[in-house]
This record gives C-alpha cells, sequence and structure tokens, in this order.
C-alpha cells in the first residue's frame, strides 16, 4: 500500500467516476483501475461498486476512506514541516445534536488556520446518524447527550461502535421560549406552566423512539407536538406560536437572535453533554483545537 494508491481512491471517492479522476490525476484510465484492484486486492476489502453509471463506495470502503483521509493528511502536515511544501486543502468534519456551541467552536478552527484551502462539514444531524458518522470516520468528531433515560442505550451503540464518550459538562435542563412569551417573566418553569403551548423537537427519522430524541424528557404525554429538522424552523415556530422545547440552557445570542430565551425548568433530571470520537483513533490537530474551543464556549 502506497501513499499514492491512497490519494487514487480518494480522488475516484470524490469524483465519482474512474475517467473524471485519471484525468484529475493526469493517469490512464487502465492505471488508475490497476492501482485500485491492487490495493483492495492487498488489504482485502472491496472499496468500490461498479456499476454501468460508474463507481460507488461499498460500506466497507467508507469506513477505509476515512482512515485513508488521515494518513494522507498526516504525510501532508509531515511535507510542510520539514520540506516547506505548499499547504494542503484542509479537511474536518463535526456531527452533532442543535447546540449553538458547536458552531461557534467550528467557527474559531476556521479562523485559527485561516487556510487558502479547507473542506470543512458541520452537520446538525439526527442521534443515530452522529453515531454511524464517527464510527465510520466521516466526522472526527460527534456531540450528544446522556440522561438517566438514554444512557444505557446510548451507551451500548457507542461501546459496540468501538467509540468512546467524553463529557463535556453537566446541565439541567432549561426552557427555550421566545423573550415576548406570557411565561418569559417567570424566573423558573414547571411542566404544569408549559401544558397548554406547542412543544418543538427534533425529528429522528426511523429512530424516533425516545432514546434517541434530542431533547431530555421526550416520554412525556404532550398536548401539542411539532417535530422540526433543522434549527431555524425550530425557532421560528417557537416566536411565532408561543411554543418551547427543551435543551441544555446554552444558547447564542449571535446565532439564535435577542428573541430566544432560556429559562431553568423544575425538574429532577439532567444532561451529560459530551463528544464521541474512534477509540483508538488521535484526534487531527483540528479536532484537538476543536475540543479547546468547544470548552471555552462551555
Amino acid at each position: 500500500m502506497t501513499l499514492q494508491q491512497l490519494k487514487y481512491i480518494v480522488t475516484v471517492a470524490e469524483t465519482g467516476n474512474i475517467t473524471e479522476a485519471a484525468k484529475r490525476l493526469f493517469i490512464s484510465q487502465p492505471s488508475l483501475t490497476n492501482a485500485i484492484k491492487e490495493l483492495e486486492k492487498e488489504m482485502q476489502v472491496t472499496i468500490f461498486n461498479r456499476t454501468n453509471k460508474g463507481v460507488t463506495v461499498s460500506n466497507e470502503g467508507d469506513v477505509f476512506l476515512a482512515y485513508a483521509r488521515q494518513v494522507l493528511e498526516q504525510a501532508d502536515m509531515l511535507k510542510e514541516r520539514f520540506l516547506n511544501s505548499p499547504k494542503q486543502s484542509s479537511k474536518f468534519s463535526v456531527s452533532c445534536q442543535h447546540y449553538s456551541f458547536a458552531v461557534n467552536a467550528f467557527v474559531d478552527v476556521i479562523k485559527a488556520f485561516d487556510a487558502d484551502k479547507y473542506d470543512f462539514t458541520l452537520r446538525e444531524t439526527q442521534t443515530n446518524e452522529i453515531i454511524e458518522d464517527v464510527s465510520n470516520l466521516k466526522s472526527e468528531i460527534g456531540i450528544l447527550y446522556m440522561s438517566s433515560k438514554n444512557k444505557e442505550v446510548i451507551s451500548k451503540l457507542i461501546g459496540r461502535n468501538e467509540l468512546v464518550f467524553e463529557e463535556l459538562f453537566v446541565a439541567k435542563p432549561h426552557v427555550f421560549i421566545c423573550s415576548n412569551h406570557p411565561l418569559a417573566k417567570k424566573k423558573s418553569l414547571t411542566l404544569e406552566d408549559l401544558e397548554e403551548y406547542p412543544y418543538l423537537s427534533f425529528e429522528q427519522g426511523d429512530y424516533n423512539s425516545f432514546y434517541f430524541s434530542e431533547e431530555i424528557l421526550s416520554t412525556l404525554d404532550r398536548k401539542k407536538n411539532i417535530k422540526v429538522r433543522d434549527r431555524a424552523t425550530l425557532f421560528n415556530l417557537v416566536i411565532g406560536l408561543n411554543g418551547y422545547t427543551v435543551s441544555s440552557g446554552v444558547i447564542s445570542k449571535e446565532l439564535n437572535g435577542e428573541n430566544i430565551i432560556a429559562k431553568p425548568l423544575k425538574v429532577d433530571e439532567y444532561m451529560r453533554i459530551g463528544v464521541i470520537r474512534q477509540k483508538n483513533v488521535s484526534l487531527s490537530r483540528y479536532g484537538e483545537a476543536y475540543m479547546e474551543a468547544l470548552r471555552k464556549y462551555i
């Protein structure tokens, strides 16, 4: 296995086409095809599925490519350090539940490195996908929470996928409401206070059980329920309908605006918010910087 072969498969994955990848790499199509077949044979893995329309990455190919990208990044860092080579395009990815501090930290990492070229990804997505992304190394870091209700199930999934959970902080549940909500002047709220107002939560697709819910206390029966997929829609409905959602209480006026406020919720529960990452894989320089930025915001 060579660095050149790893570069070949990454380029093919990016283009989805052997012919286009060969042009980009300035080699012949047969040479590229043979190099990939030799790598697959050596590593005993099928990286690409061949079809009439081109190539697609296999499930095990996804995992192999994630490791390949890390190897290539480390090689680039060595060249930059010892050979004064031009900096390559930086790559970094995070998958998270909908937390403003995760976005703020992501911005800080981009500003800190100030690279001429980069390919960064921030995915605010469903809980199960966060675990899958980190397991397949599509994302280096995932951010989610555990509570007394979902801890057993989420911990098993994390362990089964050979990941580790590192706690960032423990938060008491808070309610996010708009600043002109009828309950806005109260210092804290109870579930009884909120009974008549629409409850907003993030939809979890095929994994809509309470174990995967992004909102704590999701097992409670509520009269009015609205599920959404993105943060902007949720906060627009919070404002427009006097709705509410339940989260950590960590809020960013820069991202969420002045109209969203947090109020403590009087319940005997907690949220252990933390990061998940591969058990035996060291964080990249971007991952380390992101962790440092997270700690600053929380």
